[in-house]
């Protein structure tokens, strides 16, 4: 084999990379931003003269519009979409109902769902679908987003091991042996792999990365992170009400069952006398959120309150016979924070509610507004007893300007609210998108189409997702404003901008001379040496190129060592195929890119957590190709 020439391109490209790495870990600038600096910096330097094979000035952005990168748009569109059906959120509760709300039993379950899904689709599409799952278990469970995001999208990178499908080199394998085998003589002509082939050594590895985090998360994951704007605003929201009006208080849901003395009562007339607030019920399947006061409690049923502890269990349900369940169970999506919360209304002058009292004015009915107190002047009414005020039957009070209303009501409600000329809204940091849970059946008919054109066709897997996102966008699912909102724009020019370097990196012979300088280190070792050498030359060209671009340049270099060094060919070129998915050291791979702003990861948490990974991602997958092959 002869030895490529170190030319001046190559020095300026392996200049380049050193210098994206420097930024990277440093994080003197945003990572986006250096990224577009790299980009930038590649497109200037082609204008040289000696370097003018950098980068045509026709493929420097064309990263932008790469195959990749489109795919990540559309399933950004496609994930918004089914969340806002309301449909994750369901996939969340499923997951909490099943798992319980501890990070040591939530990361099994969603890491594992993950890992089989991106078995049979593209390992970003499955991390950019369970994002917003993610994101609800994150608020509902207190959970920061940045101790969960990561074992999920390690694990999706994983799960394309399971499968000859699941991941680009993996597709392109059989192609890339059979050109190989036309350089073979006939007694050495390789097979190709079939679609489960290599199904145990991506079990291990997703099995390998489900242990890593379960066991040692607690010490290599970010301690905390912001996950979340909305999230946090709801429990500040949560604590600002507390301090201002001593309103303390929890969620519980409690079952009435038949025979209970209560039945028959209206709810007004309970919250008053045992100073609670009842939120929610549920009747026979049909749920109703902020009931009118005046509804009568049926049973069996379930009650959503809101009260201090001590007099929900000693004073109500205690007495009652009434079972107080453990966690929220069936309005558990309702009051997640993300849905609902506390928030502040205001009473202006010339608003029609003055002079008139809340039950009056039906402001269950017609807002979905249910009153925990109304703040007037220096005083304080609510169903409460403090120290201060007695009881208060806060729907009674007539209503004057100024007053402030402390209400529990669902963020889409209060959205609408906001349009009412009769109240000013003072809370202002909450979820404001429509949710559209009638739409759920558009968006999984989309979402099946697309999943159809991946599967069973050979259509481009960017037009495949771009169908299902324009078909949200269509059907109304999603505007076209949402669509565009529901893209991470810094994720894309991260992407779109390292795309030019890979191509740099090959197409200027800077990858083939660094592939040659360690395979002369190799020379001599015996079998297995070559081939950890082999896997750990694929891992790192992963990192600074594609995986798609690594496999297509190592796969021939591995399959003439092989030959030379009278092993087998076929597992050879398997080993290259397998570790380009080993790139969890630096976010350059797109599942990493995807999840690191949603979380607020830093590349120095990539480090430190993808450092041991890709240890342990050789030593499985070595162990796993020794077992199997």
């Amino acid at each position: 084999m002869e030895a490529p020439v170190l030319t001046f391109e190559m020095m300026a490209v392996l200049c380049l990379l050193g210098l994206t790495v420097f930024l990277f870990v440093s994080e003197i600038v945003r990572i986006d931003v250096a990224a577009v600096m790299v980009l930038v910096l590649l497109g200037g330097l082609s204008y040289l003269p000696g370097l003018e094979t950098l980068a045509r000035p026709a493929d420097l952005f064309v990263g932008f519009s790469s195959n990749a990168v489109i795919s990540i748009i559309a399933v950004m569109i496609i994930g918004a979409g089914l969340d806002r059906t309301g449909l994750m959120s369901k996939v969340a509760a499923l997951i909490l109902k099943r798992g319980g709300e501890t990070e040591g039993r939530i990361i099994p379950i969603v890491s594992g769902s993950v890992g089989v899904i991106s078995s049979f689709m593209q390992n970003v599409g499955a991390a950019a679908l369970f994002i917003p799952v993610v994101s609800r278990i994150a608020t509902r469970t207190g959970i920061p987003l940045s101790r969960l995001l990561m074992p999920m999208g390690f694990c999706a990178i994983l799960g394309g091991t399971i499968t000859l499908v699941g991941s680009s080199p993996l597709i392109l394998l059989n192609d890339l042996i059979l050109s190989g085998n036309a350089m073979l003589p006939a007694d050495q002509q390789m097979e190709t792999f079939g679609l489960f082939s290599v199904t145990p050594i991506g079990i291990m590895l997703v099995l390998t990365g489900i242990i890593y985090f379960v066991v040692f998360g607690r010490w290599i994951l970010p301690k905390s992170r912001d996950y979340g704007a909305d999230a946090n605003s709801a429990r500040s929201m949560q604590v600002y009400i507390e301090k201002t009006y001593g309103l303390r208080a929890d969620f519980f849901e409690i079952k009435v069952p038949e025979g209970s003395i209560l039945i028959g009562q209206k709810l007004s007339d309970i919250m008053m006398a045992h100073h609670l607030y009842i939120l929610g019920t549920s009747y026979r399947g049909k749920k109703v959120i902020a009931p009118m006061a005046d509804t009568v409690i049926e049973a069996p049923s379930r009650l959503a309150i809101l009260g201090l502890r001590r007099v929900v269990w000693e004073e109500f349900a205690h007495p009652f016979g009434l079972e107080i369940l453990p966690e929220l169970d069936v309005f558990a999506d309702d009051f997640a924070a993300t849905e609902s919360g506390v928030a502040e209304v205001v009473i202006p002058p010339g608003s029609a509610a003055i002079g008139r009292a809340p039950i009056d004015l039906r402001l269950r009915q017609s807002h979905g507004l249910s009153i925990l107190a109304i703040h007037r002047g220096e005083e304080t009414l609510s169903h409460v007893e403090t120290d201060d005020h007695p009881a208060t039957h806060v729907g009674l009070v007539p209503l004057q300007a100024g007053d402030t209303l402390v209400v529990h009501v669902q963020w889409e409600r209060l959205a609408r609210v906001k349009k009412d000329k009769n109240f000013v809204v003072v809370t202002s940091d909450f979820p404001q998108e429509e949710m559209r849970p009638h739409k759920v059946k558009p968006a999984l008919v989309f979402f099946a189409i697309t999943l159809g054109l991946i599967l069973f066709t050979d259509v481009m897997l960017s037009l495949c997702l771009m169908t299902g996102a324009l078909g949200m966008i269509l059907s109304r699912v999603l505007s076209i404003d949402e669509a565009y909102a529901a893209v991470s724009w810094s994720t894309v020019f991260l992407l779109a901008s390292l795309i030019p370097l890979g191509q740099a990196v090959q197409n200027t012979g800077t990858a083939g001379w660094i592939a040659h300088q360690i395979l002369v280190l190799l020379d001599g070792w015996p079998v297995l040496a070559l081939q950890i050498g082999i896997a750990v030359l694929a891992t790192v060209f992963t990192l600074v190129m594609s995986n798609v671009g690594a496999t297509v340049l190592l796969v021939p270099l591995a399959i003439s060592i092989a030959v030379e060094a009278g092993a087998n060919p076929a597992v050879f070129a398997l080993t290259v195929a397998i570790s380009t998915s080993n790139s969890f050291l630096i976010p350059t791979h797109q599942v990493n890119a995807l999840i690191m702003g949603p979380a607020g990861y830093r590349v120095m948490d990539f480090v430190r957590s993808g450092g041991i990974m890709t240890v342990l991602f050789l030593i499985v997958s070595m162990t796993g190709l020794a077992l199997f092959f």
